[in-house]
């Protein structure tokens, strides 16, 4: 494998083949190698599980109101920082939904 190093000697970048970005090699089983390959799939991990949380905290909101329509619970039975979040959450769903700067296509299909 071929590595790109910045200026502190840490890898930026990785090749299979020798490129005028990536011109030195190392092992393939290099313990720097393997954990810098470890270290970015742990990246891509963590931004999938984050994108996937800001995803259900969209599922958690509609549940929320769901469940206050039908009558299950009423919004002063929740915790006051839960109430806190639910009118902030609300407050700029409707702010950025005025401007046009969230796409709401889970309203249109009726899919939670």
């Amino acid at each position: 494998m071929y590595v790109k190093r910045d200026g502190e000697g840490e890898i930026l970048l990785v090749s299979r083949e020798l490129t005028p970005q990536c011109d030195e090699y190392l092992a393939a089983d290099s313990r720097e190698l393997l954990d810098f390959m470890f270290e970015q799939e742990s990246r891509n991990d963590l931004a999938h599980f984050q994108a996937s949380d800001l995803a259900f905290v969209r599922v958690l909101e509609d549940v929320i109101e769901l469940l206050m329509d039908k009558g299950v619970i009423r919004f002063t039975e929740l915790p006051e920082a839960a109430q806190q979040k639910v009118m902030e959450r609300q407050s700029m769903r409707h702010r950025l939904n005025g401007l046009h700067l969230v796409a709401d296509q889970d309203e249109d299909d009726g899919v939670i």
